[in-house]
């Protein structure tokens, strides 16, 4: 019985080692890609599911953490609550005269802001949409104004170092895209508008917001350009590169623009960008084919890493239009046709971006036999979820090599349970992971929870001894958490997995919960007391050896 029960054991573990690895490297073909990754949740319909399924939904199923909002209304906004994913909110364009004025700005953030954080992970506020396009002379003059006078009530409610204040435009704002070493804003706009705008963001750092739409910038001739196609590409003579998308050279000739006032430095965000699965007779590459083509590769070439010709070696934070499509919106067919999902949301077309899982089932004679993560190998993010057991706190924060902040044993779960919110609220992404259906949400306890997300904290503050305080319920160790912690008997379990020729890097691996419940007598570590040097026992367990 014995043998069969290991013979299952190193079974099981080697087709969960197996699917997890092959979901690492499924999610490491688009390096980046859930760091970066947004949609648009337009509502002009009147067939939409409820926010809250919604933003179950984007949470659960897809890989996007990031959605750009057209208004404030609160109950999306509040359906995004304690999901981590990072969410930015619109003031519409007739509301920004009202916002230079501080009263009203101080109370639209009280409104609209403070009831919210930390529990929704707001990021960036955005003044308007295309304001500059519009033509419109009040909207325009009073549009940077606005964007401080909003900036100096964040500050008021100290919120402006999580919040961003920015403002998305068109390429109408440029006088000259092509080639795109010539671009130019538009003049008298470039100076009295622009330059203090981008003075603004370079000031407050915050990107300056764009949305670029090769779809409505090529015809039949360039419809390969525009599609990422294959095509003899466009030499830009002056800077003696040659482009091979329309993207890139829409890019580009913002930043030559930027660049041109001095400015080359203030980050660039793709605000919109995407391309409609229907259409009116007659036009071309107006299909799911065309769309599904587009948008796939736009993840791929935005999160690639490569950049541009002339912003090389970099990443685009870039939001994809749109998340629905919407039926009540006006004008062409097109309008309507944007959406990534229907609002049953089944995807219009697959661009690989749902979510992929990995599922074990147990076999008969085990209850939950494995939680299995792959550790991350190169990410400026913490990626070094924490066990439920707490390993002993090592040497202080000035000791040598790689520390972590882990819960004090004997934190209570209310406290712990405080700090995950925080957290969390405050929005690191990589508290997805310990969300319903993420890969770290299971075991199901405050405590690991907690572990996860305070150590995330730690990690990406820099490490100070106060970023692991937490109301003194956190503690500093230099034990490596991400060494295999098993429930039950660990030397067995990793002795039976060695013989079946698994072979495990404890940096790389973590076994977060082991719960054997053997058919036959005997101690089971799911139901029986546990003993010293099992967790709740008295005892610390000893790392493994590798």
């Amino acid at each position: 019985m014995e043998k069969n029960n290991a013979a299952v054991a190193t079974a099981n573990a080697a087709s969960i080692v197996s699917a997890a690895i092959a979901l690492l490297l499924a999610l490491t073909l688009i390096p980046g890609v859930e760091a970066t990754l947004g949609v648009n949740y337009g509502t002009v319909a009147d067939n939409l599911p409820p926010p809250s399924q919604v933003a179950h939904f984007v949470l659960e199923s897809t890989i996007i953490n990031r959605v750009r909002l057209f208004d404030a209304n609160p109950e999306i906004i509040q359906a995004f609550s304690h999901t981590g994913i990072a969410l930015s909110i619109t003031i519409p364009n007739d509301q920004i005269p009202l916002l230079t004025n501080r009263s009203f700005a101080r109370q639209w953030v009280e409104t609209n802001i403070t009831p919210h954080v930390p529990a929704v992970n707001i990021v960036r506020v955005l003044v308007g949409n295309e304001v500059i396009s519009t033509a419109n002379k009040l909207l325009i003059a009073t549009l940077v104004p606005a964007m401080q006078t909003l900036h100096t009530a964040l500050v008021g409610e100290s919120l402006d170092r999580r919040i961003e204040v920015s403002t998305p435009n068109s390429l109408g704002i440029l006088s000259s895209s092509a080639p795109p070493s010539s671009g130019k804003f538009r003049q008298g706009y470039d100076t009295h508008v622009i330059k203090p705008l981008l003075s603004f963001l370079r000031t407050t750092n915050s990107p300056f917001m764009i949305n670029p739409y090769p779809f409505f910038g090529c015809s039949e001739n360039t419809l390969d350009y525009a599609l990422f196609r294959p095509n003899p590409g466009v030499f830009d003579e002056t800077t003696q590169q040659t482009y091979t998308n329309m993207l890139d050279a829409q890019l580009d000739a913002v930043f030559s623009a930027m660049k041109l006032l001095d400015f080359p430095d203030v980050d660039i965000v793709i605000a919109e960008t995407g391309w409609p699965s229907e259409g009116d007779p007659g036009q071309i590459g107006v299909d799911a084919e065309s769309a599904a083509e587009f948008n796939s590769k736009l993840i791929q070439h935005v999160m690639s890493g490569l950049g541009t010709p002339l912003m090389p070696n970099r990443t685009f934070e870039t939001y994809i239009f749109a998340l629905f499509n919407e039926d009540l919106k006006p004008g062409p067919t097109s309008e309507r046709n944007f959406g990534l999902f229907e609002p049953d949301m089944k995807p219009v077309y697959d661009v690989g971006i749902m979510r992929q899982r990995v599922v074990a089932s147990a076999s008969d004679n085990y209850s939950t036999p494995f939680f299995l993560m792959i550790m991350g190998v190169s990410s400026d993010l913490p990626s070094n979820p924490t066990p439920v057991v707490v390993p002993p706190v090592g040497p202080s924060p000035a000791a040598k090599g790689k520390q972590w902040c882990v819960p004090k044993s004997g934190a209570e779960a209310a406290a712990l349970q405080r700090n995950i919110d925080y957290v969390c609220g405050l929005g690191w992404e990589y508290c997805r992971a310990i969300q319903e259906g993420g890969d770290c949400f299971f075991p199901d306890t405050v405590g690991a929870h907690a572990a996860y997300a305070m150590n995330a904290y730690y990690q990406a503050m820099g490490r100070n001894k106060f970023n692991c305080d937490f109301e003194q319920t956190g503690a500093i160790t230099n034990i490596d958490p991400s060494i295999v912690e098993a429930f039950g008997d660990k030397a067995n379990l990793m002795s039976s997995l060695r013989k079946g020729g698994i072979q495990l890097n404890p940096r790389k691996l973590l076994v977060v919960d082991t719960v054997l419940d053997y058919d036959e007598p005997g101690h089971n570590p799911k139901h029986d007391p546990p003993k010293k040097g099992e967790p709740g026992g008295g005892g610390s367990n000893p790392p493994l050896s590798p």
